[in-house]
């Protein structure tokens, strides 16, 4: 049995254009008829031209740089449609902008990761869909359904495609344990750890590797690459510790700042990431761009009919 209204609505905002057309192809549906546009000092115009009345809208909007740009338009597309009589309003956001602030790490500083839970449960969300949240725990912050993709099994069928022999898996930090072991363990692979401590936000010091690299194929595997220090630090130290062919996969392509040079100065044979955010500017020369849109549609797809969305993705983790 199906949501209550049988009408399953798509909505996008202007954050990820090229995503949001390649869902509505994998569902075979269009995407609601509106104007988003801009007001000559900047401010947010939104028009749905579509009648929506009752109807189950799933809006598609990563928080993805401009971060405070999409995160706003968002939060005025939720209240347009609750406005409009919209019957359950559930966002979809591949990418969670604001996820590295998840607890008070030290004095006087704000929990954003909250802050973005908060407004989007009071202008009106229903639920939320999400991918590899960059602190898991942030599923907590919300008092209404959170279901949470994992792009592993996207990013992992490219991996294999690649035929890479006797890899290791590898995590740029102590924190991604968690993600490479559930990679090793897939694929049957050892693990090791690069050992790292952070100077500040952008710049990193690599210590050591924990484990066995030597004369192997090395897989380094993360959430997100945003500046790319950690990774490409991670792919330089495994080179030297005598890495063979070295395969990045990653679900986030922030890419800010220096991310494009430093990645195209490291050693990594091959760049792996999805389109949860939209590619603007320069890439690096190694990078391959896989889609999450097949896996996104299903679990809309799920969602609506109150189906499992959790059968998507339990067997791979």
């Amino acid at each position: 049995m199906g949501y209550t209204n049988d009408r399953l609505v798509l909505m996008s905002g202007t954050a990820h254009r090229d995503l949001a057309q390649a869902i509505s192809a994998e569902l075979g549906i269009g995407i609601a008829n509106a104007h988003i546009g801009r007001f000559p000092d900047g401010e947010i115009d939104i028009k749905v031209y579509d009648d929506i009345r009752g109807g189950d809208v799933f809006v598609i909007q990563p928080t993805c740089p401009p971060v405070n740009e999409n995160w706003i338009e968002l939060l005025l597309i939720i209240d347009t449609l609750r406005r409009a009589s919209a019957g359950r309003v559930t966002v979809v956001m591949p990418y969670y902008g604001y996820a590295r602030k998840d607890r008070k790490d030290e004095g006087r500083v704000p929990i954003s990761a909250k802050v973005v839970a908060n407004t989007l449960t009071s202008v009106g969300a229903d639920r939320l869909l999400t991918m590899d949240m960059h602190a898991a725990q942030i599923q907590g912050f919300f008092d209404i359904p959170v279901d949470h993709l994992y792009a592993k099994p996207v990013l992992m069928n490219a991996v294999k495609h690649l035929g890479i022999e006797n890899p290791v898996v590898v995590t740029p930090d102590v924190g991604g344990v968690k993600m490479a072991r559930s990679w090793a363990k897939a694929i049957g692979a050892d693990l090791a750890i690069v050992d790292k401590r952070r100077i500040s936000g952008s710049e990193i010091a690599v210590e050591h590797v924990i484990g066995n690299v030597e004369g192997r194929n090395v897989i380094i595997v993360d959430d997100m690459i945003s500046t790319g220090g950690s990774i490409s630090e991670a792919a330089a130290i495994t080179r030297r510790h005598g890495a063979k062919q070295i395969v990045l996969a990653a679900s986030h392509a922030v890419f800010c700042g220096p991310a494009v040079q430093r990645l195209d100065a490291c050693p990594a044979d091959k760049i792996l990431v999805t389109d949860t955010i939209p590619r603007r500017g320069d890439s690096p020369r190694a990078l391959e761009v896989v889609s999450v849109a097949g896996l996104l549609a299903r679990a809309i797809r799920n969602i609506h009919r109150s189906e499992s969305v959790s059968s998507l993705f339990e067997e791979h983790q």
